[in-house]
């Protein structure tokens, strides 16, 4: 009987294992991918297709692992510089501009990041509708292309960008998560071209979209809607987020990336911004900013 009762816990003990030691192995092979030079990672793409010539190749496995190495590679080479920002701040800062510095890391840390659940979901969904739906497979890898073509400028941008360009990036994003999501998500995008061109911190509104479906939508069994709309009243630009989701508690705090938009906007803005973030009475959730209209005119011919 007693061993018959340990037995439950070495299992779970040897389950817990496991998964630490696949965590770390994970992270070991992340961090060398950003530091692998790429000449060394085009070689072993190379070599992956050149055994994918031979009796023992696996054309859907050796083309998954080369999206995802590819896509692994942009993304830890931007986690690895942003870390490296992070640490010369640290490092040279003055007390006086020491905790601008730190913020400005973090700003460069969050703009160097893509949800990397997101990129294996999608890249999994892709491997699965090559066998399945070829077709639709093939418009998911183009969302995911104009998703990152939208994206990595963003992680590489230094001060603001336009509210036209992170609206090419929600598009893509969106696109793809419809794919997965089917008709549990709709979305609608009311924002006029004469307004795209202003000034809009990168990732702010990804982030807002992001929160919209993970905690709004996703919970949903239904789904529901998303709503991206702009205006311009005065001398401000208002961006709302809504979503008819399951709306949220008034008791829970921000999480990390509504804290971090808070923070953001206070940095550049000061009290001149604001994240909002209300309960509709029609239910859902609406997520709004308010910041200083800046209209670029020289941003892609005056329209982004």
């Amino acid at each position: 009987m007693t061993a018959a009762r340990r037995a439950p816990g070495r299992v779970l003990g040897f389950l817990r294992e496991l998964g630490d030691t696949a965590s770390a192995l994970w992270w070991r092979f992340f961090d060398w991918l950003a530091q692998v030079a790429w000449r060394k990672l085009i070689i072993i793409w190379v070599l992956v297709l050149l055994l994918d010539l031979t009796p023992f190749g696996q054309p859907e496995q050796a083309l998954a692992f080369i999206l995802a190495s590819f896509g692994l590679k942009v993304l830890a080479g931007g986690k690895r510089k942003a870390e490296l920002e992070a640490r010369q701040a640290s490092a040279h800062a003055g007390e006086e501009s020491l905790e601008r510095r730190l913020v400005e890391a973090r700003l460069a840390a969050l703009q160097a990041q893509v949800e990397p659940h997101f990129l294996f979901n999608t890249l999994a969904l892709i491997g699965q509708l090559i066998e399945t739906d070829p077709p639709e497979a093939a418009r998911i890898h183009a969302h995911l292309i104009d998703y990152l073509r939208a994206t990595l400028p963003q992680m590489r941008a230094k001060g603001n960008g336009t509210l036209g360009r992170q609206l090419d990036m929600a598009r893509a994003y969106l696109a793809i998560m419809q794919a997965r999501m089917k008709a549990r998500l709709a979305v609608s995008i009311d924002v006029p071209a004469e307004i795209q061109s202003a000034s809009f911190p990168p990732m702010m509104l990804q982030i807002l979209i992001e929160n919209a479906i993970k905690h709004g939508l996703e919970p949903k069994i239904e789904g529901g809607r998303i709503d991206i709309r702009a205006s311009v009243t005065g001398k401000q630009l208002q961006v709302d987020v809504i979503d008819d989701g399951v709306g949220f508690s008034a008791h829970a705090g921000d999480g990390m990336g509504l804290a971090n938009v808070r923070e953001r906007l206070q940095l550049l803005y000061g009290s001149r911004a604001e994240l909002v973030i209300e309960a509709p009475l029609t239910g859902g959730a609406r997520a709004t900013i308010r910041l200083p209209y800046a209209p670029d005119i020289f941003a892609n011919g005056g329209t982004r």
